[in-house]
């Protein structure tokens, strides 16, 4: 009998072990933090503050869980916060994809000015004053879309998008219009099926972003708890475990609630919930995200 297994030679295996082994170790050491904080948020406060936990709670509580749900402002906070993330990321795509398209059309006149314009606005902007005072002028202080339009468009987002619809072969609008179609056909029904993981790549950049953002709240819609967000309200929760030395009682707890409640278990759980979401949604979105970064790297 003959052995058709091919023999790897001693240097393929080293390179297998230490690949595997870095891989292995690189693993934990993201893992770790993460899974280290979910169990300090379900850790009794008092027991936390002994220290040696690591990926297990040593005794289980809920409490600080409750402390965050129920703090006042977190319910309309959550709403406005899923709101914005769902809206802000259905017209961010929306725009960026049209002016995307405009951009990689190789006829558009303008097409090399328009580029130019939005990069430069990557490196230079007007300030935060100048800006808070054009969103006043605007009407968008103190109303929920100053969340929603004025991210609406990034230079950033543009760019990737256009450089990913500029590989698409010019065959496919070409055979488009030879059967009648317009730009606006070409666009929906040719050139978007064909960009959805770059729409999906896209869409979690947005996500990310519209869900942790908590200082246009902040700085736009302060004195408006009607348009307050998530993050805002867990940012202030925090400050003011912060602010009380981590043992005080947060949330205006009593002081027997106090001492199985501290500034170290409420700041992982609201940890774990800020990033929950996010989780969630980018195991379905993985595939998409993976080729939407690497299609349109290499040019032949």
């Amino acid at each position: 009998m003959f052995d058709n297994k091919r023999k790897l030679p001693t240097s393929e295996w080293v390179f297998i072990i230490c690949n595997t082994v870095f891989l292995v170790l690189f693993a934990i050491v993201t893992l770790y933090p993460v899974l280290n904080t979910v169990a300090y948020s379900f850790n009794d406060g008092s027991d936390a503050l002994l220290g040696g936990i690591h990926l297990l709670p040593r005794k289980f509580s809920m409490k600080s869980y409750n402390v965050v749900v129920n703090k006042e402002g977190m319910l309309v906070g959550a709403k406005i916060t899923v709101l914005r993330t769902i809206l802000g990321t259905v017209f961010s795509l929306a725009a960026n994809a049209v002016l995307s398209f405009i951009l990689s059309r190789k006829r558009f006149v303008f097409k090399s000015g328009l580029s130019l314009f939005w990069v430069i606005t990557m490196y230079a902007n007007g300030g935060m004053i100048p800006v808070m005072l054009l969103y006043r002028s605007l009407g968008l202080t103190a109303s929920f879309w100053v969340y929603v339009i004025p991210g609406a468009v990034s230079a950033f987002n543009i760019m990737v998008m256009r450089t990913f619809m500029a590989g698409i072969p010019d065959s496919f609008e070409e055979s488009a219009q030879l059967d009648g179609a317009g730009y606006a056909t070409i666009f929906l029904k040719v050139i978007s099926p064909l960009c959805k993981p770059v729409y999906a790549t896209i869409a979690l950049f947005v996500a990310v972003y519209q869900w942790n953002s908590w200082f246009d709240a902040m700085l736009y819609n302060r004195l408006n708890p009607e348009y307050t967000t998530l993050q805002y309200e867990l940012m202030k929760l925090l400050s003011s475990v912060a602010n009380q030395g981590g043992n005080g009682n947060a949330g205006g707890k009593t002081e027997a609630a106090a001492q199985t409640i501290t500034g170290i278990t409420v700041r992982s759980a609201a940890t774990v919930l800020t990033m929950l979401p996010i989780i969630c949604l980018y195991p379905f979105l993985q595939n998409y995200f993976v080729t939407g970064l690497t299609i349109g790297g290499v040019k032949e």
